[in-house]
């Protein structure tokens, strides 16, 4: 159960993993083949009335009950994401986890991204969405393999989810796998994968101050994008107190802005993306 909004009730059906064309099983050097359980028996918590520790309320009324967290509730999570991280650098993949709101252009980024890399990188992509596969057939249209995740009522991805739908992607030749959360600015940012980057979108239709509203996500960026720059006259945008909410919350992480729709900026988070990947098999020589 996800710790900020309690999503992911007890009972409800197991996460699904839909693939096209990858039906089959990938031996990726270790298991990931791990059972997902919506209420987290990996953290525990002991109840207990305040009236056994002599709490006096005067006039208050009922009981009060308090619950303890024994065991760090990511703890599992944090565990397996470390897990992808090493099977994602043995194979030199250059892995990111695209996060933004719901309409903030996530889709439409990363099927723009695979199209200009072209052979530069050869990309997979894993997307998570609560209900449809629609964003996975329209990014089936760059020709990249792609791995649907449907979360359910779970409103983030987690670790696990990303290891078992690695069994569905033909990871062979691949150079960057793209991983599209679910549409979402609060529960995603509790969440390792196992990325290399951590690519946050900031649309100009969203307001200047989002990143203000909601810092744990953007603090832990490790790149902010600025979306839908061809709306942003429309939409009255301004330029400076965007950059500057963005840099007070992220202040290390490199800024591209950029219009997936007109191509304009794509080339050099692109070229940023092909240099990243260098970075990524200089230091993995297993991924040579």
């Amino acid at each position: 159960m996800c710790q900020e909004c309690g999503c992911g009730l007890p009972g409800e059906n197991p996460v699904g993993i839909s693939a096209h064309h990858h039906d089959h099983d990938h031996d990726h050097g270790h298991s990931h083949d791990h059972q997902h359980d919506h209420d987290h028996p990996h953290f525990h918590t002991h109840s207990h009335d305040e009236a056994d520790h002599d709490h006096s309320h005067g006039d208050a009324v009922g009981q009060h009950r308090v619950l303890e967290v024994r065991q760090a509730i990511l703890e599992k999570n944090d565990r397996l994401a470390e897990r992808n991280r090493g099977f994602f650098h043995a194979r030199g993949l250059l892995v990111l986890n695209v996060l933004s709101s719901p309409g903030s252009g996530k889709t439409t980024f990363i099927r723009e991204t695979v199209r200009l890399l072209g052979k530069r990188l050869k990309t997979g992509v894993i997307v998570g969405d609560l209900a449809t596969d629609n964003d996975a057939q329209r990014l089936r249209e760059s020709g990249a393999p792609v791995v649907q995740i449907t979360t359910g009522t779970v409103c983030h991805l987690e670790a696990e989810m990303v290891a078992r739908a690695l069994k569905q992607l033909d990871l062979k030749g691949l150079d960057l796998l793209i991983i599209e959360n679910v549409g979402n600015l609060v529960c995603p940012a509790s969440y390792d994968l196992g990325e290399d980057l951590r690519v946050v979108l900031l649309s100009v239709t969203e307001g200047e101050d989002k990143p203000l509203k909601y810092p744990p996500m953007f603090q832990s960026a490790g790149v902010a994008v600025v979306s839908k720059m061809d709306l942003a006259t429309a939409c009255d945008y301004n330029r400076d107190t965007a950059l500057a909410n963005l840099r007070r919350l992220a202040p290390n992480a490199p800024v591209f802005e950029l219009s997936a729709k007109t191509g304009n900026g794509m080339d050099a988070w692109c070229e940023f993306l092909i240099q990243q990947h260098k970075a990524i098999k200089a230091r993995d020589p297993l991924g040579a």
